[in-house]
């Protein structure tokens, strides 16, 4: 099963995870682990709440006023 990974820099170092199918987040040192991290965290949760996945999440960007 392929799913969608959302990748973001942690302040503290490292990288946040997030899975916009599941809505599973984790984190790791490099993008490596964050990734590894985030297939076994979304793995388990499919473990005790199974899903059809029908179709991909739709990343795309939006712009909002400087100053907003």
């Amino acid at each position: 099963m392929e799913l969608s990974a959302v990748l973001t820099p942690a302040p503290e170092g490292g990288y946040v995870a997030f899975n916009p199918e599941t809505g599973t987040t984790t984190q790791g040192e490099t993008v490596e682990e964050a990734l590894a991290n985030l297939a076994e965290a979304t793995g388990l949760y499919l473990e005790e709440f199974p899903m059809t996945i029908t179709s991909r999440a739709l990343l795309t960007t939006f712009q909002i006023p400087e100053h907003a």
